[in-house]
């Protein structure tokens, strides 16, 4: 389905990319109203903060609702940024647009739901606001798809996608993994659909947002959403992703942004690509070697051997037919997963001895 889809008409700085900077959380009309003023002295033109703020677990601070929403409208009188916030539910569309929410945006949790998302459309039916998707928390990028397409079969014409990076269970780098490559496949089917980061998100902390930002120039993104805060280390949600408005301010001003003009060959995204493939072979290889730890200790609390010569037989065979049906050679699949072996079985071993 082709998304049918207008510009956004949102302010940026030619020099700079187009950036949406504000708290996690809509905590208290001072601190709004503070981070908005310096924010805006810094030549930020869109503002962000989280009204309802869907936690994990309850029992967390989940935001101040609608009693928020009259900040927000203060933040636009008093600076002239345009406002945007969160919508998970029809009555958050209702409210927001009463209180003339400029922009929203559909979080990961509630772009995961068909029903919500639909819920969500009907309530936009009609209604000229721009509209941000976040991919769903888990990476399926048909979900993520159909999310927009819901929204645009209602009319929305004004649409955008967040990257803000996909959950996983192991422990990693990133709260969220970044598998640029769902973000750069949209890309490849909406060319026209404006993509922007979410490296606050991604990086879960402060000290990645700068890395994760130039990342995401470099692969061509149109802009980010960042977290940005008067007082970061007191936030009451997301304190650790969280940076100053003069730290955002310095962030923008090192980015180096690519002219996609020059490349004709698109070798930069490829490399990008690569990279995160070689990120994702080593979480998986970090993975199966805790597995092997395992192993181990079981065989050491029954007293087996570490070297089971038929597994190892069986995995070499398996491995080479799905490396030859993938285009691999053999050969090739054989060495690797020799390497793969004996590091398993060394690790073994130091389990078996200690």
């Amino acid at each position: 389905m082709e998304l049918e889809l207008q510009p956004l008409n949102l302010p940026s700085d030619q020099e700079r990319p187009f950036v949406i900077a504000g708290p996690c959380s809509a905590e208290s009309e001072e601190q709004v109203i503070t981070t908005a003023r310096q924010l805006k002295e810094l030549g930020c033109h869109n503002f962000r903060a989280g009204v309802w703020k869907p936690r994990t677990k309850p029992g967390g601070f989940e935001g101040n609702g609608e009693k928020a929403l009259p900040w927000m409208q203060r933040v636009k009188e008093e600076t002239g940024m345009l406002v945007a916030t969160e919508v998970a539910t029809p009555r958050h569309v209702e409210l927001a647009l009463k209180y003339g929410i400029d922009i929203f945006w559909v979080g990961a949790r509630t772009s995961a739901n068909p029903f919500a998302v639909q819920a969500l459309a009907d309530a936009l039916r009609g209604v000229d606001v721009p509209v941000f998707v976040k991919n769903p928390v888990n990476p399926d990028l048909e979900l993520w798809v159909g999310a927009l397409e819901r929204l645009n079969a209602a009319g929305v014409r004004r649409l955008g996608a967040i990257h803000r990076g996909f959950s996983s269970y192991d422990k990693k780098i990133y709260r969220n993994l970044p598998m640029w490559q769902i973000p750069i496949e949209l890309r490849r089917r909406y060319p026209q659909l404006p993509l922007i980061s979410d490296p606050s998100h991604i990086g879960g902390r402060r000290e990645l947002i700068a890395p994760l930002s130039q990342q995401a120039m470099d692969l061509g993104f149109d802009g980010l959403i960042v977290e940005s805060h008067c007082s970061p280390d007191d936030a009451w949600s997301d304190a650790r992703q969280q940076v100053t408005p003069d730290v955002l301010d310095y962030i923008l001003s090192l980015l180096v942004i690519r002219d996609e003009k020059v490349s004709t060959e698109g070798i930069s995204q490829l490399r990008h690509q690569i990279d995160e493939l070689d990120n994702q072979l080593i979480d998986l290889l970090s993975r199966r070697m805790r597995v092997c730890r395992e192993i181990g200790q079981y065989k050491k609390e029954h007293n087996m051997t570490v070297l089971q010569t038929n597994r190892y037989n069986e995995i070499l065979s398996k491995r080479g037919a799905q490396g030859a049906q993938c285009g691999m050679s053999p050969e090739f699949v054989a060495q690797v997963f020799e390497h793969i072996h004996e590091e398993s079985v060394r690790q073994q071993i130091e389990i078996i001895n200690r």
